[in-house]
């Protein structure tokens, strides 16, 4: 049987920004509710008042905030070191059967500079090769024979180490793309193993992207 309190916490959590927007305790409950209600009435097929919409609100922001910041924070609150490179090029080509040949060539010249910046990240139709724009020439060289498809210059990575605990946690990296996108900030790609992520952004909002995620650790 569907209650007031069902179908506000339903249409709450069909809305990520205002979930998140909840739980923060950024709203103003009474004006929420009244946007609400129309759609509320016609899903339960009565009329309801405004107040009891206000109370599931209440109720439900005070669930949120233990389930969401306590348990998100604790992870936030553990973030490792955060490395930033700049001056990056992001190549994106078509899968092929010859890409990975070209991959290995190019690794192999990687390999003989240590400082050059390389990542790499494969789809079901791409592959997205991320280098120092230092030898984005030897990547246009090597590729030359592939199918292009983007090529995005003058970009930044922010590296961050997560705690282990990270994995079993749910909206971790909601929580901080959230931030990031209240911001402003356009992430260009990202690419995550267990217990690091990276993400690329333009060199003009990597300053603003890494303030953001640094002051996570201090909510």
């Amino acid at each position: 049987m569907k209650t007031i309190s069902s179908v506000v916490e339903h249409y709450i959590k069909t809305k990520p920004f205002l979930l998140s927007a909840l739980s923060q305790g950024i709203i103003n409950l009474t004006s929420l509710a009244r946007t609400m209600m129309p759609e509320l009435e016609q899903e339960l097929g009565k009329d309801i008042k405004q107040g009891a919409v206000v109370m599931s609100l209440k109720r439900l922001s005070e669930d949120l905030d233990f389930r969401v910041n306590h348990k998100i924070v604790k992870v936030l609150k553990n973030i490792g070191e955060i490395t930033v490179r700049s001056s990056l090029t992001d190549f994106s080509f078509a899968v092929s059967d010859t890409i990975l040949n070209k991959q290995a060539e190019l690794i192999k010249t990687i390999n003989a500079n240590p400082d050059v910046f390389y990542t790499s990240s494969r789809g079901v139709n791409e592959t997205n090769i991320v280098v120092s724009s230092s030898i984005k020439n030897v990547v246009e060289k090597l590729f030359s024979d592939e199918k292009q498809i983007a090529r995005t210059e003058d970009l930044a990575s922010i590296t961050v180490k997560l705690p282990k605990d990270n994995i079993s946690t749910p909206g971790v990296y909601y929580y901080i793309f959230q931030r990031l996108a209240w911001e402003g900030i356009i992430i260009n790609e990202v690419i995550s193993t267990s217990f690091e992520f990276t993400i690329l952004v333009s060199e003009e909002e990597v300053d603003l992207a890494f303030k953001v995620i640094k002051d996570l650790k201090n909510l």
